[in-house]
């Protein structure tokens, strides 16, 4: 029988609004700060917004790539530094997670055809700057791409394709894609509120993170993605399932591969993205794996949802969650207002997180589920 290789997140980082690294990002978070803002935009939206957008990234634009494929270059040198891994080594993965990549330049009037549009494009060249040697790949995924991109990175390395990968994702808010939200009227008119009673809907954001994965265990206390799956609702273009079944299966799969219960689970970081329908059918999700009373956080409040970021975004931070002990807090949440009873976290609350919950819901009935669990030295 083939032995398991575990698979560790040995380094992360978060470019946002919110901070320029993962250790800023986290501080900000455990200040409650938000950087979510009401915009006068017009050359987004004909009407004021709520969303977390970025007041100047020029510092990191580099000569030649778009906005979106300047992202994903620093945020994964910034973790191919810090993990000091061979990029050149064909045994080095990389993976790109996105929803629109470069889809602003359509509003800057690019034809349709023109190659820079299309995802495998902007992932090639990054890896050129970057020096990988191995072929990159793309996993658009509506709203769990982040989340699946680690799964795949997971899967790659227990097949033993590679010994690390690097996973790096993006986003950034448009005009086209403001306006498609506006026309579910998913948009809220004021800062989201994830899971409370009288939540009305999103606010966007943009950001861009990255992680490495790798089978080779670092020094002191580690962080091990011990478990993921993905599953489908079938249910509806954009509305997810009524009873939450398709993502308890991802959850329960999850739990399954990582061989924990539902009493080994710590902490859980919801995809909460503050519409009606989907934090209904998280809670229905949370109670059918008998997770009700573990506490569940969402971050859309302070970096509205980050689309294809959002996964890896949300990840990192449920890390430093657990390496720091602290749990952040869901901003906006004052009265329960779901379906069924979840333990929301409302106040920052210090603990031991040694496993983690992340959960992830999007457009289409697509769910995700990985777990999270402190590996400490012997």
């Amino acid at each position: 029988m083939k032995q398991k290789t575990d698979v560790f997140i040995i380094a992360d980082s978060i470019y946002a609004p919110l901070g320029k690294n993962a250790a800023a990002n986290f501080q900000a978070l455990c200040t409650g700060k938000s950087g979510v803002r009401n915009h006068d935009d017009a050359q987004r939206s004909p009407v004021p917004f709520f969303a977390s957008l970025f007041n100047n990234y020029t510092d990191i634009i580099v000569p030649g790539f778009t906005p979106f494929e300047s992202l994903l270059l620093h945020t994964a040198k910034e973790v191919i530094a810090q993990a000091n891994i061979p990029v050149q080594d064909p045994r080095t993965g990389f993976i790109v997670s996105t929803t629109k990549g470069n889809i602003s330049l359509l509003e800057e009037g690019v034809s349709a055809d023109d190659p820079r549009l299309s995802l495998a494009h902007s992932a090639g060249v990054v890896a050129r700057e970057l020096g990988f040697t191995s072929t990159p790949v793309v996993v658009s995924h509506a709203c769990i791409s982040g989340l699946v991109a680690m799964i795949t990175a997971k899967r790659q390395i227990e097949a033993g394709l590679y010994d690390q990968v690097v996973v790096t994702g993006a986003d950034l808010i448009t005009r086209f894609i403001l306006s498609g939200f506006q026309s579910f009227q998913a948009v809220a008119d004021e800062p989201c509120r994830p899971f409370d009673a009288n939540r009305k809907g999103i606010n966007l954001g943009e950001g861009a993170a990255a992680v490495v994965l790798s089978r080779f265990r670092p020094v002191g206390t580690a962080i091990r993605l011990a478990g993921g799956a993905v599953s489908n609702d079938a249910n509806h273009i954009s509305g997810p399932s009524r009873t939450g079944e398709e993502l308890y299966l991802a959850i329960r799969r999850a739990m399954e591969e990582a061989g924990v219960k539902a009493a080994g689970i710590d902490m859980i970081s919801a995809h909460g993205t503050a519409t009606r329908y989907n934090d209904d059918m998280e809670s229905k999700a949370v109670k059918l794996a008998g997770l009700q009373e573990v506490p569940v956080n969402s971050l859309k409040g302070y970096y509205g949802h980050t689309l294809g970021a959002a996964g890896l975004i949300e990840t990192v931070v449920s890390v430093h969650s657990m390496k720091n002990g602290q749990m952040i807090p869901t901003r906006g949440f004052e009265q329960p207002g779901t379906s069924e009873n979840i333990h929301v976290c409302s106040t920052l609350q210090p603990g031991i997180f040694d496993t983690c919950l992340k959960t992830a819901s999007g457009f289409g009935g697509c769910n995700a589920a990985i777990i999270l669990e402190t590996d400490k030295p012997l």
